[in-house]
Formats: structure tokens, C-alpha cells, sequence
């Protein structure tokens, strides 16, 4: 099984892998937890690069992200799922159609089509996409932002409005959560969904 989380930064999304990743464990599930960009050494240092860098081209920024999102599935997803453990994601090829192909103006199928190619076409069986206002979402994120999360209220209101269609567009495996209900209350709707 490969699962994902989705949302804007603050919505609590690596929560919500940690409590899918313990859940399953408990149910004597072999488990790998994974984020985006990351999960690999090349993965970090694009992590690096597009959170804590300096300026980067938005077609640079989606190229830079489908690389590492590559290098995630050849090197992490793909031999766990052989190897039959369930991949749960922090993020994956949703971010990219709503942040740089719908926020960035690059094109939802285009940043989609890029993405697709990338990871061979791999898709998760299950998205739970966390729905929480830009407002709140930016209120909830204590550390200092990053580079992605220091951009205006209008990205961020059109990063969401991305999630949306990416949510109408894929229904079936797309699930829409209420990010202001309690971690656990979101966990057992989580849990309910792929059981």
C-alpha cells in the first residue's frame, strides 16, 4: 500500500504519517515513513537548496523537485513496495501540480506530466489531503519559514485552490480531511479509510 498526505505546510502532515506509520506497525505492518523532498541523500540536499537557498527559477524549482521525487521512487518506494511493506509519503507528486504547476503559473498538466514521467507513472493508492486555511496553516508553522513558506497569502491561497482541483480531478483517490479537527480524531478517519 502507498499512501500520501498532502496540504500546505502547517496542515499536519508529518503528524499524520507518524501516527499512520505507528498505527500499522502495531498491526505487525512492515512500515516505511518517508517525506519530500528528502528521503534520500540526493533528496536532502535538493531539500536544501529549494527551502533554504536563494532565489530559484520556477521551472527550475519543479525540475528540481521531480528529481528528487525520481531518486525517492528508484531508491526508497519502489524496492519497499517489492519488498511488501506499505510506503506512507509527506508529501509527493500533488505538491508539485499545486504549488508549481497551478501557484507558479507552470500549468497543472504540464508539472503533472513532468511528475508522471519522473516516477514511471507510480501513483499512490491513497492521498489524504489536508484541508486547513493559508491563515491558520501559516499560524500553526512556529520554526522560521522557509523559503516556500515565506511567500504571500495570494501563493498560498492559490497553492490551495491547486489541492482543490487536483481533489475534483482525482476523487477516487484523493480524500479531503478537515485539518482543524484533533490530530487523533483525523488519525482514525485516516486509518478508517484504508481499512
Amino acid at each position: 500500500m502507498f499512501v500520501t498526505f498532502e496540504g500546505l505546510d502547517g496542515s499536519g502532515k508529518s503528524t499524520q504519517v507518524e501516527l499512520l506509520r505507528a498505527r500499522l506497525e502495531a498491526d505487525a505492518e512492515q512500515v516505511v515513513a518517508t517525506r519530500e523532498p528528502g528521503g534520500t541523500e540526493l533528496g536532502e540536499q535538493v531539500r536544501t537548496l529549494v527551502l533554504h537557498g536563494g532565489h530559484v527559477a520556477p521551472w527550475a524549482e519543479a525540475l528540481l523537485y521531480a528529481a528528487s521525487r525520481a531518486q525517492l521512487v528508484q531508491e526508497v518506494i519502489k524496492p519497499a513496495l517489492a519488498g511488501g511493506a506499505s510506503v506512507i509519503c509527506d508529501r509527493y507528486v500533488d505538491s508539485s501540480v499545486a504549488y508549481q504547476g497551478v501557484a507558479r503559473g507552470l500549468g497543472f498538466e504540464r508539472v503533472l506530466e513532468l511528475n508522471l514521467t519522473a516516477v514511471e507513472g507510480l501513483l499512490p493508492d491513497r492521498t489524504f489531503l489536508l484541508v486547513l486555511d493559508p491563515a491558520a496553516a501559516s499560524e500553526r508553522v512556529a520554526r522560521e519559514h522557509d523559503r516556500l513558506e515565506s511567500e504571500s497569502d495570494v501563493f498560498h491561497a492559490r497553492v490551495k485552490d491547486g489541492y482543490r482541483e487536483l481533489a475534483e480531478r482525482f476523487p477516487e483517490r484523493i480524500v479531503e480531511l478537515d485539518a482543524t479537527r484533533p490530530a487523533d480524531e483525523l488519525s482514525e478517519q485516516v486509518y478508517a479509510a484504508l481499512r
